[in-house]
């Protein structure tokens, strides 16, 4: 019998993204209590394994799904994630009333940039195990 227990939050992210990917590991790292589940939305097999979800949707931006089935997804995600991992104050700003729609906005456009955003910060577009997987 399983006794692991079910992640409040399952994250998907993009595993081709340095920057996605940088965020992922903290996250791991910190989530000693399960609290979090990840996916790879980039791994050979999610659509066969998470066929009801939008692929492309979830490539737009970040998504979660809570416990109950519920998706989310932006800086929601991020800040429910960190705030799992007993970090959330570092996000929660972003989520106040007066800075929310200005954060969403930016995290949006960042989203759609993020491979030309990880290249100027960190040299890489994709993440250097995604480049030695292409044929």
């Amino acid at each position: 019998m399983n006794t692991t227990p079910s992640p409040e939050l399952i994250v998907f992210y993009d595993g081709n993204c340095p920057l996605c990917l940088f965020e992922m590991r903290h996250l791991m790292r910190l989530n000693t209590e399960g609290k979090l589940g990840f996916e790879d939305i980039m791994a050979a097999d999610f659509t066969q394994r998470f066929p009801m979800l939008d692929w492309q949707a979830l490539n737009n931006r970040i998504h979660a799904m809570r416990s109950d089935g519920s998706l989310i997804d932006g800086l929601d995600v991020t800040y429910l994630a960190w705030k799992l991992v007993g970090k959330g104050w570092l996000y929660a700003p972003l989520r106040w009333p007066f800075f929310k729609p200005i954060a969403d906005w930016c995290y949006v456009r960042f989203a759609r940039h993020r491979y030309k955003i990880s290249y100027w910060l960190t040299g890489q577009k994709r993440c250097q195990q995604c480049e030695l997987k292409k044929p």
